[in-house]
């Protein structure tokens, strides 16, 4: 009878540190990976207690658990610590991983350098995700984040197929605190990428709103008017007509998307839409606002909508004078308890099913192995590494 001979799995070059090392456990110690520079560090703290916010951070300060999102450049993992207490390494945090080839590649080092002194700036608003801490390898950037269990409000938008009025005022209410606290309390940053896509769902069915890599503080010039950008940036569905256009864009791009996403969270879809973008692009620019016959949709959403999608931003609810004052007082809102809303006195609508703190059946499962490894090579870090020095 033949011996059966266990098969080890071979770890590729340009691993994240946390994928090879799940490899290795998987392989059961038997290989080691090929750079030695990404082998987290042996720590035999016992049970010292563990502060994340307490000291520079290396990844091998945590386990990953699994990853939670992919984008074009970063994934995010749940994480949990590798040491501490007991009650330490319960807790478990999202860790954003940012490749320095791929940030480099894309032309992304100032779209990454904003995203985390933003997400720093704004940690203590109740809707945003919660900055921790950054911290960087050779290879990686990283920032880490408070986790938010309940997974995208585009996974509910799906499965409800459309929120009613009461559930669509709830969630943007809390948008509506998030706008203000960016243009009217952080020097005017325009977070330029609302979707339900970077809406996530706290256990409690608050918005946390995640993603700040197209964020950008804006502040105002000399005359007190906003400081215009020109990158166009965003997802297609929901950019303002003067980003298309590329004639300078300000805060008020925001008040448009969020237009979109009433309307969109009404009737289970975006009003402009076309497999191809540049239709999209000439459906914004050129067509107004169509509501259908069904499902019902209040006059006073109707307004509040065509207010926010404004072609002329001079005109746009939110972006003239009285600001997001102005929009709390839309007929939408009325009755809307501005002062519970940010104090969260109220569940959510949808309270996702959460299991315990660590859970994360909320998200879809993605690919535990990145498709690029390119080498970060000694020109490269001489040439980029001191855009990286904030992390």
């Amino acid at each position: 009878m033949a011996a059966t001979v266990a098969q080890t799995q071979a770890i590729p070059p340009g691993l994240h540190p946390l994928q090879a090392a799940a490899l290795r456990a998987a392989n059961g110690g038997q290989q080691q990976p090929q750079h030695q520079s990404q082998q987290p560090p042996n720590r035999n703290f016992d049970d010292e207690p563990f502060d994340v916010t307490s000291r520079k951070l290396t990844v091998g300060d945590f386990v990953r658990v699994r990853t939670l999102g992919t984008g074009t450049f970063a994934r995010v993992c749940l994480v949990r610590p590798s040491h501490g207490t007991e009650a330490d390494r319960s807790k478990v945090y999202a860790l954003k991983i940012l490749r320095k080839t791929e940030v480099i590649k894309l032309k992304q080092i100032d779209h990454v350098r904003h995203e985390r002194q933003i997400l720093y700036d704004v940690k203590d608003h109740p809707f945003i995700t919660q900055y921790v801490a950054s911290f960087s390898d050779h290879d990686f950037l990283y920032i880490l984040l408070d986790y938010v269990p309940g997974g995208e409000l585009f996974t509910y938008l799906r499965k409800y197929r459309r929120f009613n009025e009461d559930m669509a005022r709830f969630y943007a209410a809390e948008i509506v605190l998030i706008l203000e606290h960016l243009h009217e309390q952080q020097g005017g940053i325009a977070y330029r990428d609302m979707k339900p896509e970077n809406l996530l769902l706290d256990g409690e069915g608050h918005i946390k709103l995640v993603d700040f890599g197209f964020a950008k503080r804006l502040g105002n010039n000399e005359s007190g008017h906003p400081v215009e950008t020109y990158t166009l940036c965003g997802t297609p569905e929901y950019l303002a007509p003067e980003v298309i256009h590329n004639k300078g864009h300000t805060t008020a791009v925001d008040w448009w998307a969020l237009g979109i996403l009433i309307y969109e969270f009404l009737t289970g879809y975006p009003p402009f839409w076309h497999q191809n973008p540049i239709e999209i692009y000439k459906q914004i620019v050129e067509k107004p606002i169509i509501f259908p016959q069904d499902p019902h949709i209040s006059d006073a959403a109707k307004d509040i909508i065509r207010q926010f999608c404004t072609i002329d931003r001079s005109r746009r609810l939110g972006n003239i004078q009285g600001g997001a004052a102005q929009v709390k007082r839309h007929p939408f809102f009325a009755g809307v308890d501005w002062d519970a809303i940010y104090h969260k006195r109220h569940r959510g609508p949808i309270i996702p099913p959460i299991r315990y703190p660590g859970d994360a059946q909320c998200f879809d499962i993605y690919p535990e192995e990145d498709a690029s490894k390119d080498e970060y090579t000694e020109d490269l870090v001489e040439k980029y590494d001191e855009y990286f020095k904030d992390f």
